[in-house]
């Protein structure tokens, strides 16, 4: 069988290309086809050899994706990601395809990276950095606040969600955090709250929750009103949670006290790949960039070699459950061989 994998760096093909794909390989006879653009209705056609498609954040599975997939002859797709908000999983399920994702990889490598993105804005060791390069050594602007003390609001107490508050306690901070779906694991950390309480007493505010149609613009005009005066904001989750254009007036009049995004709203346009040498015509992220007090990264919290690993292993279990009708654990929509599938129904995928 053909495995078409889309959006594939060289990073991908080197942990697809682990022990455990090179021993299913073995056995199932997979060729493995890389194409480093996205998957859309466009690309669909590279796709009519192939059994099963691989795909990231960023590529398209609408349902006219989907049918046009499955008249081409695929049969499973395999997300190397946790979020699946790019799949019309009604429309996967009424074709009868086999899908599944990796809920899991690494929660603390996503935790560590909005803990650094936290102590980059805070402590502006960006700007200092910038500066030295330059000759200047001046502390005029570089003003930051100590962390010990601080409240920080956690909006989703999933794995990661957990992992981060883990470390902010660790700092000395008063963990305050809101989730329909309340977590133990957190408990011994901080309190649970809602919203409201949660945006007006926290001095940072950090977002790991879901992209659902409740979550969509979670963050926006209302909400940001009500954060605490010179708070500062932050997201490794998903780029839908905020509405851009309510985070550039809240920092245009200061309200907001800063803001870091891993991820964007329309990431998928450029996050991934080199435009170092092109016009970029999406006004609202290049306003963002002229702030001095936001950092804009590109959806790299997961980068790390053991969550790497471990979405690899993650993506090859789940393509060797499908080729020997197992049930997979993972699997987001009720299956082609009839196994009845309860998470998508249950509680939200936690990330």
């Amino acid at each position: 069988m053909q495995l078409a994998v889309f959006s594939a760096k060289s990073y991908d093909k080197k942990y697809l290309t682990s022990a455990r794909a090179t021993e299913l390989d073995s056995s199932a006879g997979i060729e493995i086809i890389y194409h480093d653009f996205a998957l859309s209705l466009e690309t669909v056609p590279l796709a009519k050899n192939a059994t099963a498609v691989c795909i990231f954040v960023n590529d398209n599975l609408s349902a006219d994706v989907l049918e046009s997939l499955h008249a081409n002859g695929v049969r499973a797709i395999l997300l190397r990601c946790a979020g699946y908000n790019n799949v019309d999983l009604p429309a996967a399920e009424r074709l009868g395809l086999f899908v599944a994702n990796v809920p899991s990889y690494s929660p603390e490598a996503v935790a560590e990276f909005a803990v650094s993105l936290i102590q980059t804005l805070n402590r502006n060791t960006h700007r200092a950095y910038n500066r030295v390069r330059e000759g200047n050594f001046s502390l005029e602007g570089l003003l930051g606040r100590t962390l010990h003390g601080k409240t920080v609001g956690v909006m989703g107490t999933g794995r990661i969600g957990v992992a981060f508050a883990r470390i902010m306690h660790g700092f000395g901070c008063r963990l305050l955090a809101f989730d329909p779906f309340e977590n133990d694991d957190f408990k011994q950390y901080g309190t649970y709250t809602d919203l409201d309480t949660l945006l007006l007493e926290s001095d940072f505010v950090s977002l790991h929750c879901p992209l659902t149609d409740k979550t969509r613009h979670i963050i926006n005009e209302e909400t940001l009103s009500k954060m605490k005066q010179g708070a500062m904001l932050v997201n490794t989750s998903r780029g839908g949670l905020i509405k851009t254009k309510a985070v550039i007036a809240a920092l245009k009049s200061k309200h907001l006290g800063g803001l870091a995004l891993d991820v964007y709203e329309g990431e998928s346009a450029f996050f991934y790949n080199d435009h170092s040498g092109h016009i970029i015509d999406d006004d609202e992220l290049m306003r963002l960039t002229t702030f001095h007090n936001v950092l804009v990264c590109g959806h790299q919290a997961f980068f790390t070699e053991e969550a790497l690993r471990e979405i690899a292993d993650g993506t090859i279990g789940n393509l060797s459950d499908f080729l020997h009708k197992r049930e997979c654990k993972t699997a987001l929509v009720q299956d082609q061989i009839g196994m009845p599938i309860a998470r998508r129904d249950s509680v939200p995928i936690r990330i």
